[in-house]
């Protein structure tokens, strides 16, 4: 929490130096704004995501006003260490998923902006067709890090993660971590484009330059861990 006080501060004294010389900052610039899904990620999307971690009637209302629909989760006992909290499955966003996604609110709405201000733009720098589908080993497991018998619980054992494979063209072009990731290709700068967008929506971000275990897969979650790699 004093990391993310820090940059609320930071972000703060940005916005107000915004205000005082150029009278207003752009909505995805300023922490006073509220978060819409049609804005560009800018330096003030980490901290209003972060706050739908303690404002879960905002982050729904986000949702709804960013139409996305969606089936809400009956609360677990608080303390279950495999559980749902503030969470939902989502029933249809900007683009589907391959998989059934049962997952935080603000897990989906970082993934929200995802794809509509990076994935969707990102594809069309790169591509003459639009992206059809995320492909997605799914969100929901309930399971301790790497599978582990002993341990830390994984960020998925909550919802609060997904694990994303790769994307589906409207050309039926089927682009993945584990065939593209490194190349000096359309392929392969699409999906670092879009991981380094995700560095700024998503507090952790693991991929296959973090270890072997994500060898095919980009992990997000809404950890304060900031890692990005």
């Amino acid at each position: 929490m004093w990391k993310w006080f820090k940059i609320m501060c930071w972000v703060l004294a940005i916005g107000l130096l915004g205000w005082i010389l150029f009278g207003r900052l752009p909505p995805e610039h300023s922490p006073f704004a509220p978060l819409s899904v049609s804005d560009p990620i800018g330096l003030a999307t980490p901290y209003k995501l972060a706050t739908f971690q303690t404002r879960p009637n905002t982050c729904f209302q986000f949702l709804d006003n960013s139409q996305i629909e969606y089936t809400r989760l009956d609360e677990s006992e608080k303390g279950d260490p495999c559980g749902f909290y503030n969470a939902l499955t989502l029933d249809q966003s900007a683009l589907p998923y391959n998989a059934t996604l049962s997952m935080t609110c603000p897990l989906t709405a970082a993934l929200a902006i995802w794809e509509r201000q990076s994935l969707v733009i990102r594809a069309a720098e790169e591509f003459d067709a639009p992206p059809r589908q995320v492909l997605s080993y799914g969100s929901f497991s309930c399971r301790r890090l790497y599978g582990r018998s002993t341990g830390r619980y994984s960020q998925h054992a909550t919802g609060n993660a997904i694990d994303i494979q790769g994307i589906i063209l409207a050309d039926g072009t089927q682009i993945t971590v584990l065939d593209h990731w490194g190349e000096e290709s359309p392929e392969g700068r699409l999906l670092e484009a879009i991981r380094d967008d995700a560095c700024e929506l998503f507090g952790t971000v693991l991929g296959p330059e973090y270890n072997a275990a994500h060898a095919d897969h980009f992990h997000f979650d809404m950890s304060q861990n900031r890692i990005c790699s």
